[in-house]
């Protein structure tokens, strides 16, 4: 059933009660792109959860990348006679022009031949996209066993545009080759990811064919070469190329601070912002602390709240069962009162990752939502204790209202969005933005009344405020603010005031200090995000007057899905 098309932008219905729109001709090029996507990336097939491409990877080669970059750029060509007919047609034609017309220009200038860093290359993509895949059959079991048996060739044609890179003089740092070898060598030991992903494979009904368990150990066994083929690539091809220095510079991280914040923004201006909010958020802390202990340093109330066996966990099977509890809690208590949840929504898995990296993650649930949102905590290898009032916050950021309420509400907008609006477009500033706004917006209805969780809070927001004094600082080589040294910024310096500024591990900072180095612009899209979130909000607020509702702007802009910020701003405040 369809109807007159609708605006999304003047909708304040709740997300299941959307009415259908007519699809346009600008939705017919937007989804027949997102099939192409499906077809050249099976990773993100398996991600949607569609059949037919379990087995495969895209071509990590050079004519693999072209392949993209052509992708788009047919996809501009089809748009650029097409007029928009609605306010939804005008945010994905908005979208699509300023997405894909970015993606070509870093195609252009061969940026991504040299992609490697510890967190989000294809390094590690190749082999997590086997966390998503389903694992209830023998059948499922025989897709795995396929897709492993395809490494090879998947990190084949990866060194193969890492070559390339290299010889056009693009190569990544040192230290981000060096950590990838290490990550590779791990996957690649005797009674690593690999060999034990294969071992403990079992089917729900038990039934597992011996022949598949073969199956299983010869893929499992031809991947767990490869990374070790590929570890020495790097170690003894890539290396003596890669650059000690880590900072890109300017023109380099003003490109991919716009392909993760999609916005243009003044980067002296926001390094100068993000050195007061630093010390802003300091205060607030300090704050907080002597409500824990009247004088107590910040410090100090951080080893009271340690030192609480209440707010303490042993073990990652007590840390998995109390992230499910307060996520569902919290689903729980907003759903219906402060945002719109249809039931189907309802459901997030948290689970402990089979890899020792670091990060706290989500993935998006399948197309259907056959698969759930899940949360996912990676925890470092020897780390066996968790203070709950660091990371009450966290599970916010990751389940609701953060990042499973935000990007289940685009997948579930079925009846108005395209598929590329739904599933295939993920901008780090609107969307990580979104959930570090979520952490204060949980603040704010009073679910951080706790001093402690209070603290927590502000710890990770001073945790991303730090961030984008580092990354910009480092990157584009600033001076170090008075408070926290002297000269120019150098990782070093930088590893000192992270240290100081991020109440986390050992293993856990050392894996921030690289992803931060290694992926440039990403993590100040955090807290210059939740900024531009704010702005928009704050001005949408003023344009409304007493008409403003919370909840029917949460609504409103969730069902945009994740669009640019200033794809986001337009539509939320046109002229």
């Amino acid at each position: 059933m369809t109807s007159e098309p609708t605006s999304a932008l003047s909708s304040h219905q709740s997300p299941g009660a959307a009415p259908a729109r007519a699809a346009t001709a600008i939705d017919a090029v937007a989804d027949s792109y997102t099939q192409t996507l499906i077809r050249l990336d099976p990773s993100f097939a398996t991600t949607l959860g569609v059949p037919g491409h379990e087995t495969e990877y895209q071509d990590y080669s050079p004519a693999g990348l072209e392949a993209f970059a052509e992708a788009a750029r047919e996809t501009l060509e089809r748009l650029s006679d097409l007029q928009p007919v609605d306010d939804v047609d005008a945010v994905t034609l908005d979208a699509m022009r300023e997405r894909l017309g970015l993606e070509m220009e870093i195609s252009d200038t061969g940026l991504n031949l040299s992609d490697l860093n510890n967190i989000a290359s294809p390094a590690q993509e190749i082999r997590a996209i086997l966390d998503l895949m389903p694992t209830a059959t023998a059948e499922q079991w025989g897709h795995i066993a396929g897709r492993l048996h395809n490494i090879p060739d998947a990190l084949s044609g990866y060194t193969s545009s890492l070559q390339e890179g290299r010889k056009r003089g693009l190569v990544a740092s040192s230290r981000q080759v060096r950590v990838v070898i290490e990550q590779s060598g791990k996957y690649a030991e005797d009674g690593g990811f690999f060999d034990v992903f294969a071992s403990t494979a079992k089917a729900d009904d038990g039934n597992l064919p011996e022949s598949l368990r073969t199956e299983l150990v010869s893929g499992a066994d031809a991947a767990r070469r490869a990374y070790s083929s590929f570890a020495a690539f790097l170690r003894e091809d890539l290396l003596p190329s890669a650059p000690d220095k880590d900072a890109v510079g300017r023109e380099h991280y003003a490109l991919m601070s716009r392909r993760f914040l999609g916005a243009a923004v003044d980067l002296e201006e926001t390094y100068a912002w993000g050195v007061g909010e630093l010390d802003r958020i300091i205060a607030e802390q300090e704050a907080v602390a002597d409500e824990i202990r009247e004088g107590a340093t910040i410090e100090e109330a951080m080893r009271i709240l340690d030192g609480d066996p209440a707010r303490q966990l042993q073990g990652t099977d007590a840390l998995q069962a109390w992230m499910q509890q307060l996520s569902d809690s919290a689903v729980e208590a907003l759903a219906g009162t402060h945002f719109d949840i249809p039931d189907i929504m309802r459901t997030i898995e948290c689970r402990i990752a089979p890899t020792n990296e670091g990060g706290i993650y989500y993935t998006e649930p399948s197309d259907d939502f056959s698969r759930p949102g899940r949360m996912w905590w990676s925890v470092p290898e020897g780390e066996d204790s968790f203070a709950t009032w660091k990371e009450t916050t966290t599970v916010y950021h990751e389940g609701v209202p953060g990042h499973h309420l935000q990007i289940a509400t685009a997948i579930y907008q079925r009846q108005l969005l395209n598929s590329w609006r739904r599933n295939a477009i993920w901008v780090s500033g609107q969307g990580e933005g979104w959930a570090l706004y979520a952490e204060r917006l949980m603040e704010d209805l009073g679910f951080l009344s706790d001093p402690g969780d209070r603290l927590g809070m502000l710890d990770a927001q001073r945790m991303r405020a730090a961030r984008v004094v580092f990354d910009i600082g480092v990157h584009l080589e600033l001076q170090m603010p008075a408070r926290w040294g002297t000269g120019t910024w150098t990782p070093e310096k930088g590893y000192g005031f992270l240290k100081a500024n991020i109440a986390i591990s050992e293993g856990q900072l050392d894996f921030e200090f690289n992803r931060y180095l290694g992926w440039p612009g990403q993590a100040p899209s955090y807290k210059i995000g939740q900024r531009l979130w704010e702005q928009i909000r704050d001005e949408v607020r003023a344009g409304e007057g007493d008409r403003f509702d919370l909840r029917a702007f949460h609504t409103r802009a969730l069902n945009l899905g994740s669009v640019g910020l200033d794809t986001l701003r337009r539509a939320l405040l046109p002229a």
